[in-house]
């Protein structure tokens, strides 16, 4: 049998006079004194507007006006729990407390909030503590129902301001074809594969018009992949800042922008279909408007709200109200026009420059309510009205529903699965990203309930869908945190090296004042010209101090200071001189962080992702006097260079500075080469990619690069990939050699450590720079014995005889490190 469509969503009301006269009404309203008491209204669900009937069932609830907000207390008032306050903070309470206690239990097993706040409402709503008569009465009222629907949608639609303003449209652009593919297929195969299934299921059940546009919207709902709620899964776990997320959340935000269009379209086409085409013309039209208003004087004052603020200073509080009550009066203008508000604050969110300081403040200013309060609200109220007791599978409905979503559930899986599989990404990562990609949330429900208060969904079909959001949330979270290894949050699937890279992207950090001179100095030999420029992003790192929150600024955004000594006044002045010097041929960016130094590594990592870096520069914990002896060193900083030498998504150099920061990298060159390089060669990944860093170097003209290739004197080279790769870097670089005289080669043939280490020894005083690889945990013939005498094992054998040996000559040394690509 099936269950007939109970609609409640139409309510007329109707004041009840001691006189027993009442208003004229356009809607159908029964003035029923011996049904309703004095001061109470008659509900009549057998009625909708326009004299529309989608079923014979009948609900005749009651209901106060004026409604009755507040108690004299329990002890002085017998009805005190009809009071609309006390029931609302006790709903609160109950949500709260259960949904907490839940999540307590939960969370040992990796299991995602949201299921306990879905849990949360089944327990206060119609399938747990609702078969109770006495609760049913006091707690599931149409008054209570009301009021904390409102809070709820108020936090619906301000969760979807915040998502608009947490998306970054810029990722499409930088998107690869994995993430693309990937996020179109998963879309667009479950609407297909859906779409048939939708069509033979209808066919074999005669389903009726109503039951299959059921289904459609069902297959739609499922085939989408919302980004607030895959991005609240990536934030929980902690995967924002990972190469991982950044590919998921890239890929849902192609799939998201396709969701909005057709989404869009398909309101347009309801509303002509259920009114009149001019109505779907007009709303055309008010909404091409807004865009037009918000792109162009909206986004635009945002940009002027940000230069008229100081740096380091935070937002007014003027500015961001006025930025809060815009995004609800869209919400509003888009229910006016019969969109979806959720919509209307999704896209005046996206209008907000993202990052500090206007967007940081906005969100700062109201995500702890909206998170923390409201939106479980809304959650619970959701699924407060899944009745779990009528979920039965002898409906054709029903069981046409369940094959549906099992069928789109199973193909966007697959979908997202396959390309990830194609372009050759870890197995593990891969599962993580289709397990995370095909959970369901706040948004889904949220379409479920809005589709049962039209009539659309049967009270089975939602309890039914409200259990696949619980398991798909619920199975998700468990499947990530088992398939995915959290060490390698940091971990690269694309090759951001130097050897692969069009462009050189350089991000360099600054630990102490002093490292600055010696970084712009590095990087003045890399050579920028207009014909052949690169980007340098700069990262000043403070540690945080008293109880100061960690801050992250980027000093492009702002023009207005505070004070020209500012606390990265310095570093700013220097890099400024820079890019003054060298004009189109280098863009410089600098940024500062103050954080406390455990999290550093996250700020340098992060922003090598965020600004697509290639090669990152870190100064050497330990500074040299001119006489050679140690003047100061920094454990802490060591530890910082071990972390981020581990984890960055790029290739690392380490630049130590042995006291030759100015007086010996650049020299008057009129007395021969401005700079004189060695390149120490010994073969393997981290070696070619300091022979690439040397070919750049080999454009000046003003330089002399020396490669300097130690070969086993005791028996003949192995033949193999990685030395055919060696002599084919070598052959690369040694072009030069045969053009021009910047590029020397020179072999030196050695019989163990001992032999290198006397020979680098020699080369001190000839040259100002020396490149090395790290080549960690590399045995060779050459390098033999100088394993146990290596003080600096971060830095490999080379790196670490030549920052450890003891002489006043003074040098610079670059340990390079290839990115490990997976």
């Amino acid at each position: 049998m099936r269950h007939r469509r109970e609609n409640i969503t139409f309510f007329c009301r109707h004041i009840s006079s001691s006189s027993s006269s009442s208003s004229p009404l356009s809607c159908p309203v029964l003035h029923k004194p011996d049904i309703c008491g004095r001061g109470q209204m008659f509900l009549d669900s057998n009625h909708m507007a326009g004299g529309v009937h989608l079923n014979n069932t009948q609900t005749k609830k009651c209901t106060s006006l004026p409604p009755y907000v507040n108690s004299n207390g329990w002890l002085q008032d017998e009805n005190a729990l009809t009071a609309s306050l006390p029931v609302l903070e006790l709903h609160m309470f109950a949500i709260f407390l259960i949904s907490h206690g839940c999540h307590f239990i939960l969370k040992r097993y990796g299991i995602h909030i949201l299921v306990s706040q879905i849990l949360a409402g089944v327990i206060v709503g119609t399938t747990g503590l609702g078969h109770q008569s006495d609760y049913t009465k006091i707690f599931l009222t149409i008054d209570s129902k009301q009021i904390l629907g409102t809070l709820a949608g108020l936090g619906y639609q301000l969760f979807g301001f915040i998502n608009g303003i947490k998306m970054d449209l810029a990722l499409v652009r930088k998107t690869g074809k994995m993430a693309i593919y990937s996020g179109i297929l998963s879309m667009v195969i479950p609407g297909v594969l859906g779409g048939v299934t939708e069509r033979m299921v209808s066919k074999y059940w005669n389903l009726e018009r109503l039951d299959k546009l059921s289904l459609i919207l069902v297959m739609l709902v499922q085939s989408m992949t919302p980004f607030p709620v895959i991005c609240s899964f990536i934030g929980d776990l902690k995967l924002t800042n990972s190469e991982l997320g950044r590919l998921g959340l890239s890929s849902v935000l192609t799939s998201e922008m396709l969701t909005q269009v057709f989404a869009l379209v398909a309101f347009f086409i309801g509303i002509a279909y259920k009114q009149r085409a001019q109505a779907a013309i007009k709303s055309v039209i008010i909404s091409v408007a807004f865009l037009v208003i918000v792109l162009y004087v909206v986004r635009p004052a945002m940009f002027w709200v940000i230069k008229q603020t100081p740096k380091g200073r935070p937002v007014k509080d003027v500015y961001t109200d006025i930025i809060i009550f815009g995004a609800l009066a869209s919400g509003a203008l888009f229910h006016y026009i019969g969109l979806n508000v959720f919509l209307g604050s999704l896209v005046f969110g996206l209008a907000v420059p993202a990052g500090p300081p206007l967007a940081s403040a906005v969100v700062e200013k109201i995500e702890c309510v909206v998170t923390g309060v409201l939106v479980p609200l809304f959650m619970a109220m959701c699924t407060m009205e899944a009745d779990l007791l009528k979920i039965d599978f002898n409906d054709y409905i029903l069981k046409s529903t369940a094959i549906v979503v099992f069928v789109v559930i199973l193909a966007k899986f697959g979908a997202y699965l396959v390309p990830l599989l194609y372009f050759k990404l870890p197995k593990q990562d891969a599962l993580a990203l289709a397990f995370l990609t095909s959970t369901k949330g706040i948004v889904e429900l949220g379409s479920f309930t809005y589709m049962k208060e039209l009539g659309i969904l049967t009270e089975g079909m939602f309890a039914f869908l409200v259990i696949t959001v619980l398991l798909s949330a619920t199975i998700s979270s468990i499947a990530v945190n088992w398939v995915y290894d959290p060490s390698r949050k940091y971990a690269g699937y694309q090759n951001r090296n130097i050897m692969h890279s069009k462009e050189l992207r350089i991000l360099t950090c600054i630990y102490r004042p002093y490292n600055t001179t010696s970084i712009i100095n590095f990087i003045k030999s890399l050579c920028p010209t207009i014909q052949s420029p690169f980007s340098v992003s700069v990262l000043h790192l403070i540690k945080i101090s008293g109880r100061a929150s960690p801050m992250y600024i980027s000093h492009q955004m702002q023009k207005k200071t505070v004070s020209l000594h500012s606390i990265s006044g310095n570093v700013i002045l220097s890099f400024k001189h820079f890019q003054q010097n060298y004009g189109e041929a280098v863009s410089v960016n600098v940024f500062t962080a103050i954080s406390p130094p455990k999290l550093m590594h996250e700020d340098i990592c992060t922003l090598a992702l965020d600004e697509i870096a290639c090669f990152l520069v870190l100064p050497f914990h330990k500074k040299w006097l001119v006489d050679g002896s140690i003047e100061s060193e920094d454990p802490t900083l060591r530890t910082l260079n071990c972390c981020v030498l581990e984890r960055a998504p790029c290739s690392v150099g380490i630049l130590i500075d042995r006291g030759n920061q100015v007086k010996s990298i650049f020299r008057d060159s009129s007395r021969g080469p401005s700079l004189l390089a060695a390149v120490i060669f010994f073969g393997g990944n981290d070696d070619r990619e300091a022979l690439v860093l040397a070919k750049r170097m080999s454009q000046n003209t003003n330089s002399n690069i020396t490669i300097a290739r130690f070969i086993p004197s005791t028996e003949e080279p192995e033949i193999n990939r990685d030395s055919m790769l060696d002599s084919q870097a070598l052959s690369y670089i040694m072009q030069d050699y045969i053009e021009n005289e910047t590029v020397d080669y020179i072999e030196e043939r050695v019989g163990d450590g001992l032999e290198t280490s006397k020979t680098i020894r020699s080369m001190l005083d000839k040259y100002d720079l020396f490149i090395v690889g790290r080549r960690k945990e590399i045995q060779t013939p050459q390098t033999a014995g100088l394993d146990d005498m290596n003080e600096y094992p971060e830095l490999g054998v080379i790196g670490g005889l030549l920052a450890s040996m003891d002489t006043a000559e003074k040098y610079s040394v670059l340990v390079v490190k290839q990115q490990v690509a997976l």
